[in-house]
């Protein structure tokens, strides 16, 4: 059957949310402190970041070797509202080490960049709480949130792919008026020749949420029935903003045509490899350390009938796909994260690597939905403003620091991150939230508290 964002219940969403909104603090420390759970960096001598557990213990595993966003936020000279992101986050874990069901996320880790330094660095609760069925795991073989954690991005990926084609684009490979068909023949059904590249990551295609990949015998198959997929009954493309997983698998087999290399190789060739992005990438079990598989990766749902996820990842359609697809398949840190959102605010640069031209980053932050009517029964607050891959100007998640130019993306695991131009602000808002339950809790709701915290203090 299709796999969409999953419809969320909707009584049981509506006592989720509540419950969220509403959960007091855990007992710890109040707004100000830091409790047992929470973890601070420093920096060590080659500027790596180091995940310190509470104060005075040392390091455990092996410190991310990604560069830092800006400049490091250590302990001692984070910003003054660094101990309320924190506090904040932590009124949102389970109310005690023995509670079963949490009504926001196990764990969490926030990175803050402003004007390029980054201002709070931060983690709390656990990367890894339940086993399978779901089962509260004891204390013992629990794992900690680290700062270097690495998450399911989920559907954080589509900024990645869309980063991807863009670049393709600026080669020439590529043209965002041009229609799908002529990249890919197999993109074929009634109405879909209308349908261009830039409809692909403005979610105007007609294309529906999720597609149907299930029962088929390998993944050419499994890629030929994406290609297929009809648009939303009565769809015209161009026309209205649905959002669409569809869209942005295609979008990555359009880069993988043009570039000839796989989407995880691409990534790491035009993306994460120039930008020294270490702790970003598709099927991380691939490419993290045995150490770090164990004391960095962050666990996602424990009730699938794939059993516990974590280093798997969460969409099922791009688990049938191999792990790689264009909508989602990334995990990445929260810091790794934080370092594509500075790239965006600096028009395509980053620690002096360009990757995109400062004309195509601008294009790419551009509503190119205005006037559009948006269909999202899931949210019925989103609007249709949208970018080349990048949400915009969404109060929902981004709280009060939404603003006409400020971009970003969520994903359904419960990762998020935004971008405040006007603030030269980015915040990478990393949570563990469908672990083991995405139907415990909305997200939503304490990543617009995040943005609000920071719209009052940063000014």
């Amino acid at each position: 059957m299709p796999v969409a964002r999953r419809t969320l219940l909707g009584a049981g969403l509506a006592a989720a949310t509540g419950a969220l909104t509403g959960c007091g603090d855990s007992g710890g420390t109040g707004p100000g402190g830091t409790g047992p759970g929470d973890a601070v960096t420093t920096t060590d001598a080659a500027g790596n970041r180091v995940g310190f557990g509470a104060a005075g213990n040392t390091p455990s595993g092996t410190p991310s070797a990604s560069p830092s966003p800006g400049g490091g936020a250590t302990a001692a000279n984070q910003a003054r509202y660094a101990p309320q992101l924190t506090a904040l986050l932590r009124r949102h874990l389970p109310a005690s080490p023995q509670t079963v069901q949490h009504h926001g996320f196990p764990g969490a880790v926030a990175v803050v960049l402003v004007d390029g330094r980054t201002t709070v660095h931060t983690a709390v609760g656990e990367a890894l709480r339940y086993a399978a069925g779901p089962k509260l795991l004891a204390a013992g073989q629990r794992v900690a949130m680290r700062p270097d954690s690495v998450f399911d991005l989920a559907s954080v990926t589509k900024v990645y792919t869309a980063i991807l084609l863009l670049q393709q684009v600026e080669k020439g490979r590529v043209d965002l008026d041009a229609p799908v068909r002529d990249y890919l023949p197999g993109f074929t059904g009634a109405g879909k020749d209308a349908v261009t590249v830039e409809m692909l990551l403005t979610h105007t295609s007609g294309l529906p949420v999720g597609a149907t990949v299930t029962g088929l015998p390998d993944n050419t198959a499994r890629w030929n029935a994406v290609l297929a997929t009809p648009l939303v009954s009565s769809a015209v493309p161009g026309k209205t903003f649905r959002y669409s997983s569809v869209g942005l698998m295609v979008a990555g087999k359009i880069v993988e045509k043009v570039t000839g290399s796989r989407l995880d190789q691409a990534l790491k060739a035009n993306l994460t490899g120039p930008l020294g992005l270490r702790d970003t990438g598709f099927n991380p079990t691939t490419w993290l350390s045995g150490t770090a598989r164990a004391t960095r990766m962050v666990a996602t749902d424990a009730r699938s009938s794939r059993g516990l996820l974590r280093g798997t990842v969460h969409d099922d359609v791009a688990n049938h796909l191999g792990g790689v697809a264009g909508h989602a398949g990334v995990f990445a840190s929260a810091a790794d994260l934080a370092a594509i959102g500075q790239l965006l605010l600096n028009g395509g640069t980053y620690q002096g690597r360009r990757v995109l031209a400062a004309d195509t980053v601008r294009t790419m932050l551009t509503n190119h939905n205005a006037g559009k009517p948006a269909v999202d029964p899931e949210r019925p607050h989103r609007t249709a403003a949208h970018g080349l891959g990048v949400v915009l100007n969404q109060p929902w998640f981004m709280g009060r620091l939404a603003s006409p130019p400020t971009f970003g993306h969520t994903g359904f695991a419960g990762p998020s991150f935004l971008v405040d131009p006007d603030r030269k602000l980015v915040l990478a808002l990393l949570t563990n939230r469908a672990h083991p339950n995405w139907s415990w809790a909305n997200p939503d709701p304490v990543r617009a508290a995040v943005g609000d915290l920071l719209a009052a203090a940063v000014t």
